[in-house]
């Protein structure tokens, strides 16, 4: 049975004050179930501080993003080995904002996931559509492209040590949200997609929703047959929000 995984993506927020709070109250309420995870994506400044205060805990530290290459002169990028280094245990590869603001292509987000795995991390690949591709019939074929470009390049096997988030763009902060079942549509589809290559990875492989999820609609997210949890933007800043969030898993163990 595949275990839920409640991520939160903090974005561009926190200061080492804020950030200590937050950890605070999360550490303090989080569910006791044995079938729900607990992952914390902060900035990269912050990455050290909070690694610190979570030592000792089951809730995992991730990274927002990652640099394809193992080091040299790429200034202002972050190597997976450094991110391991700080306490890292996930990464966040081909996040929707990195793909429309920063220009990261399928083939660049194939390598970053590449060299999460070789480093040890976990990556969770994000794919997802916009509205416009929603509207155009053109979800399926979107997500294939994205993600077929990591089963080309590292194999479905790889899948066994990853994660991966449908996060539909036009859900993204804009307080819009799927509902269950179309979601669930998109969930199955990933799933199918690599059950065509491995059938057990498929099974086994968490498969995250991202998109304006909250506490009074994760359940019925989560109770889905193929979502196994959230990526979380806004509401993971908010300790009590996360937590209820992660509630609502812990009540479908």
């Amino acid at each position: 049975m595949r275990k839920y995984l409640v991520a939160g993506n903090w974005k561009m927020n926190g200061s080492n004050a804020a950030n200590a709070g937050l950890v605070d109250g999360i550490l303090a309420a989080q569910p006791g179930s044995d079938n729900v995870e607990l992952l914390v994506c902060p900035p990269f400044p912050y990455l050290a501080a909070v690694a610190a205060q979570l030592a000792g805990s089951t809730v995992a530290l991730g990274a927002q993003t990652v640099s394809e290459h193992e080091k040299g002169a790429f200034t202002g990028e972050t190597a997976a080995s450094m991110l391991v280094d700080t306490g890292c245990r996930y990464v966040l590869v081909g996040h929707s904002e990195r793909r429309a603001l920063y220009g990261e292509s399928s083939d660049q987000v194939a390598a970053k996931f590449a060299a999460a795995l070789a480093a040890g991390l976990k990556p969770v690949l994000c794919v997802g559509e916009t509205l416009e591709e929603r509207e155009a019939g053109q979800t399926e074929a979107v997500i294939d492209e994205q993600l077929g470009a990591v089963l080309e390049s590292s194999g479905v096997e790889a899948f066994q040590r990853a994660v991966i988030a449908y996060e539909p763009v036009w859900a993204i902060g804009t307080g819009k949200t799927a509902t269950p079942e179309q979601a669930q549509d998109v969930h199955r589809h990933i799933r199918s997609r690599m059950a065509a290559r491995d059938e057990a990875t498929a099974n086994a492989v968490q498969i995250l929703y991202g998109g304006s999820v909250k506490g009074d609609n994760a359940a019925g997210l989560f109770g889905m047959a193929d979502i196994d949890g959230g990526l979380i933007g806004g509401a993971s800043l908010k300790a009590p929000d996360f937590i209820a969030i992660a509630e609502a898993a812990a009540s479908l163990s």
